[in-house]
């Protein structure tokens, strides 16, 4: 992933954000390590922008699409409140695996449940409704998630989406690869959706917050 903020003031950003503990440190670690694509993982500073959203919402319902190494979920679940819970979609059993290991050795075991298989099936058997949703999976889905879960979003409830500026390539005309097309067509779509008001903020590779009107 290409970074679309000067390499300086990304280090002061992270320099600036509290810190993670040892252990999101060592899952990080090894995620690089041993599994595909790290560039895939949230990160100190994305990770903690959501620990914050769930934790000012005190969303107590949340959906994470796309668990990979967990790093997500657990960021998340760091600011749940009492008797909140998060479903976290994964569609690759490594991955599963490799996030419900960290899971179970985290002090939110009992808080997160892993789901194997089509997140759109997951999604289907949920009963909303939902606090926050993050949606950071196949790109080309983005627009069926969203569509999956904006009906069952709660009244004050926010959908909350990664990679939404794709390393830049979004501002193509014709993008040549199918996840940049996805991700332009998706934006586009959501700034033209009148159901919903969103904001489109420049963190790391493009987060765009939605909630309903």
């Amino acid at each position: 992933m290409e970074s679309l903020v000067a390499e300086a003031i990304e280090s002061y950003a992270l320099d600036h954000t509290t810190a993670p503990s040892a252990a999101m440190e060592e899952l990080a670690r090894e995620a690089r390590s041993v599994l595909r694509s790290p560039q895939m993982l949230s990160g100190v500073v994305e990770g903690r922008l959501l620990e914050m959203l769930v934790w000012g919402m005190q969303a107590r319902n949340v959906v994470d699409i796309g668990t990979y190494a967990g790093y997500s979920a657990l960021s998340m679940a760091a600011g749940l409140p009492p008797g909140g819970r998060i479903v976290t979609c994964e569609i690759d059993e490594q991955h599963a695996h490799f996030a419900r290991r960290h899971i179970a050795a985290s002090p939110h075991a009992e808080r997160i449940e892993v789901r194997v298989g089509p997140a759109m099936a997951t999604l289907e058997e949920l009963e909303g409704p939902f606090d926050l949703v993050f949606i950071d999976a196949d790109k080309t889905g983005y627009a069926g998630y969203y569509e999956a879960v904006l009906g069952k979003l709660a009244p004050h409830g926010l959908i909350v989406v990664d990679n939404t500026l794709w390393s830049g390539r979004v501002l193509d005309e014709h993008p040549p690869e199918a996840d940049a097309r996805a991700m332009a067509e998706f934006n586009e779509m959501v700034a033209r959706d009148r159901r919903v008001v969103c904001v489109m903020l420049t963190v790391r590779d493009g987060i765009t917050l939605i909630r309903r009107r």
